[in-house]
């Protein structure tokens, strides 16, 4: 080794020593070399990387990097694999426009998924790493890159045959030890093939047979691809109670549930523009979000307007329109043991909200819409409710999620939570801090002629007639309407809607 070699090393190892400390963010190349994430923590790393690529996206105010933009606001908040794969997909059609960086950032978001156990990432990183080692050879007869290269290969064997049967969930701090353990083999298996006498005449700290660590066992899979095992057991089950509970679950313990699809959104987004021409923004802000992602998850999103300006129905029918099970809950009345669940020894005994949600429509991922949210409050009494809605928030925590009613852990990470609200003024800021809060606008008179006849059909479908039975409104009535709505309340424009159809009950000629 050359002394410009043992200065390159000394260099690395003061870099990783900054990593380690949370001083340095390490480079994807020496992130392949095996330097540490940024503070010995993944999480931190994604965190730090992703703010600081979406500051640089964003000064470049193109239109075509909005969904990217998006998915790195996201990574901000949730720091997992489900998202780097969304910030991938955003990065994949980045390339397209022939941006210097997306490469480096691409490879990145490789070596993030390789350390969640994604075989074909851990493939990439192979592949990248080897090309690596080939140059450190060839340049400075340094062979100590080959090892992890080979190790990087194995584990992505490994994993890839696990996954056959179902996709397994590993830590990344499982994965960094079963790239180090096996580039720790490969090392001593190529230097025991070193013509060094002193090498020849010492015994290898362990037993190494090539196959020694081929053969390993295959942990359980967590459900299979695009569905999740939610409920795995029943605690206590022995007892009258939990027997009882038993019963209620027996077709959902160890089943796989199906995790709601992501369909063609730009269907979607026409279908709702007709409906919410004012809120436009708010829809694709929304569905910008889905681009990428195999199955539908929202970050926890609270929708702010005033009262009667649609949030609400904005929110069902968008959910309607993406055809995910979804359950709205107005939060009048709320109680924290609505939210979070009631113990099964008490006679009101019943699952959490997402439980009771996951169990009526058998469905891994479905999304809770909390109508008017600032009605809980902030006073201590009802301090537990928040408490408990932030923990449903957090992945760590919701995964496995300990629920009264069942006693036992559910995971419940893919609930999705959308909340409306009037204000966000009395909402707690520690919760509000982890949701992304949407400005919803009020409708305007220019948008009376689009909303008052969808407004009609739903009038008449309501009183339970076809909605194509509805006449529309003459030049007369239009005149009507606009004189008394200037704009703001869609409840209002239904009422005066009522009440021009109440008329033309009245004034229709006798049979």
């Amino acid at each position: 080794m050359t002394a410009k070699d043992s200065r390159l090393d000394r260099h690395f190892e003061r870099r990783s020593k900054a990593a380690l400390a949370g001083l340095h963010l390490p480079s994807e190349v020496e992130l392949l070399r095996g330097m540490p994430f940024l503070g010995d923590d993944i999480r931190s790393d994604i965190h730090e990387y992703g703010e600081r690529l979406a500051r640089r996206v964003k000064r470049l105010r193109r239109l075509e990097f909005a969904p990217l933009a998006a998915s790195l606001d996201d990574l901000a908040i949730e720091q997992n694999d489900e998202a780097v794969q969304v910030v991938e997909a955003a990065l994949a059609e980045a390339a397209a426009f022939n941006v210097m960086w997306t490469h480096a950032a691409q490879l990145r978001c490789q070596v993030y998924l390789a350390f969640y156990g994604h075989p074909q990432a851990a493939a990439a990183i192979a592949g990248e790493t080897a090309a690596m080692a080939l140059r450190d050879m060839r340049d400075h007869g340094d062979f100590r890159l080959v090892s992890r290269a080979l190790a990087w290969a194995k584990v992505a064997n490994s994993y890839a045959l696990m996954h056959r049967n179902g996709p397994v969930l590993w830590s990344p701090s499982k994965v960094d030890r079963d790239v180090c353990a096996y580039a720790e083999k490969f090392e001593t298996a190529i230097r025991q093939q070193e013509p060094d006498e002193k090498l020849k005449d010492k015994e290898p700290p362990a037993a190494k047979k090539w196959n020694d660590f081929l053969d390993e066992p295959v942990e359980r899979a967590r459900g299979t691809d695009g569905a999740v095992v939610v409920f795995r057991s029943i605690g206590n089950d022995t007892t009258s109670e939990g027997k009882r509970v038993v019963n209620e679950f027996e077709t959902l313990l160890d089943v796989a549930l199906p995790l709601p699809v992501t369909p063609e959104l730009a269907p979607v987004r026409a279908k709702l523009a007709v409906e919410f021409p004012y809120a436009i923004a708010v829809i694709d802000d929304i569905l910008k979000r889905l681009v990428g992602r195999k199955h539908i998850h929202v970050r926890p999103t609270i929708l702010v307007g005033t009262p009667g300006c649609g949030k609400t129905r904005l929110a069902r029918r968008l959910y309607e329109e993406l055809a995910i099970p979804y359950e709205l809950v107005p939060c009048g009345g709320l109680s924290d043991s609505a939210l979070g669940g009631t113990a099964r020894r008490w006679s009101s005994g019943e699952p959490s909200l997402a439980v009771m949600a996951i169990r009526r429509h058998r469905n891994a991922g479905p999304i809770i819409v909390l109508d008017e949210i600032e009605k809980i409050g902030t006073s201590r009494h009802n301090g537990n409710f928040h408490d408990v809605l932030i923990g449903q928030f957090e992945k760590e925590t919701s995964s496995r999620w300990f629920d009264p009613y069942v006693e036992s852990a559910c995971d419940l990470s893919h609930v999705s939570w959308v909340m409306t609200a009037n204000t966000v003024a009395t909402i707690p800021p520690v919760l509000r801090d982890r949701c992304r809060i949407l400005a919803f606008p009020e409708p305007g008179p220019e948008h009376l002629a689009v909303l008052a006849p969808r407004i009609l059909e739903r009038v008449y479908a309501d009183s339970g007639h076809d909605p194509r039975w509805a006449t529309p409104f003459d030049a007369t009535e239009l005149a009507v309407l606009a004189a008394n709505w200037p704009g703001g309340s869609i409840r209002q424009l239904e009422r005066l809607i009522e009440t021009v159809v109440e008329a033309r009950g009245r004034h229709q000629p006798r049979q």
